[in-house]
């Protein structure tokens, strides 16, 4: 069975919805709610069709599809510049350190300061993957075709990269972070806070949030235990970010707060490692597996095969990969080793 990821277009938004409702709550960027799908639908099309090879304000929507029937399994979002329409806030981890010379102690407190530091950053987001459809490396096929992605469309990305990780949600769907911290001011839960922030963005947060640093010290056990924390679900996920030379860096989200991994783009290191050659031949039955991609921006196209490059700039990729993705002798790829 072959699988490949593409770029999305109105006739997704079904499938979208179904997966949506499949999230658990606090997936911020795959909200079950067909209207906002359709609006990211749109701005992907609007992203897709914009014909200015520069750094915009963008959002990419793509979909992991079965090459054979058709069917929709998985998603993934690139965002181009966050905080563009409204400001992107996070909460920055610090230490203050004091000191006392009549008592002769230092206290060192762990603040959470709300920050817009990252705002101007590309983000890597919205990765789902069908629950039925969670083997077989699928979902390092959808992580990792992203920053192919960028690669091939290196001028319309940011110098600096970010993503952000789901953090811990209870089994009532709560959040111990979001009721022990902004939920004591907004009167909201935290799925009320969530699914509003999904449609309407969180522009809200400014309007309401205390601006003070918060002291960890001051909040529950609960809370604390969860700073920085992925969800379980996540954790493949952050190994993944790793892997590809993201790193935490104290900024956690607002909402749950998991954290948030960056990076520089050119350092992430398959965009780094990322090959363009020409096809030489379709036939190759024993090579290096690689993540092999082609097209430009609503025709890009990405699965998995074997390679082997040439000296000159060439490339030879297997049958299937080949039919998996359209390509033909003389036809330009990009890929990475797998």
């Amino acid at each position: 069975m072959s699988f490949r990821l593409r770029a999305a277009h109105s006739d997704d938004l079904e499938p979208l919805y179904e997966m949506a409702k499949l999230t658990g709550g606090g997936f911020t960027n795959l909200p079950p709610d067909r209207d906002a799908l359709g609006k990211k639908l749109q701005r992907a099309a609007d992203a897709f069709g914009r014909d200015d090879d520069t750094l915009g304000d963008d959002q990419f929507v793509l979909v992991l599809e079965n090459a054979e029937t058709g069917d929709v399994r998985g998603t993934c979002q690139l965002f181009t510049q966050v905080g563009q329409q409204w400001p992107f806030y996070s909460y920055r981890l610090n230490t203050l350190t004091q000191y006392s010379k009549e008592l002769d102690r230092t206290v060192r407190a762990e603040m959470l300061s709300l920050v817009t530091d990252l705002e101007g950053a590309s983000e890597v987001g919205g990765l789902f993957l069908h629950p039925n459809e969670r083997a077989g490396g699928l979902g390092l096929l959808l992580a990792r075709s992203r920053y192919l992605f960028i690669a091939m469309h290196r001028a319309r990305f940011a110098e600096k990269i970010l993503a952000e990780l789901r953090g811990i949600i209870d089994d009532r769907g709560g959040s111990p972070f979001w009721d022990n911290v902004a939920g004591r001011f907004f009167g909201m839960s935290f799925q009320d806070a969530d699914y509003f922030n999904s449609i309407n963005g969180n522009q809200f947060i400014a309007d309401l949030m205390p601006k003070h640093p918060i002291y960890v010290e001051m909040l529950s056990d609960e809370a604390r235990k969860v700073i920085g924390m992925p969800h379980p679900t996540g954790r493949a996920a952050m190994r993944m970010l790793e892997n590809e030379g993201f790193a935490a860096e104290g900024y956690v989200d607002i909402f749950d707060g998991g954290p948030t991994m960056t990076a520089r783009t050119d350092n992430v290191n398959s965009i780094a490692g990322s090959v363009k050659a020409e096809v030489s031949a379709t036939d190759l039955e024993d090579g290096e597996k690689a993540l092999v991609a082609t097209g430009n921006l609503t025709t890009f196209r990405s699965t998995y095969g074997l390679r082997k490059l040439g000296d000159d700039s060439a490339i030879a990729i297997d049958a299937a990969c080949a039919k998996t993705l359209g390509v033909k002798a003389g036809d330009t790829v990009w890929s990475v080793a797998k």
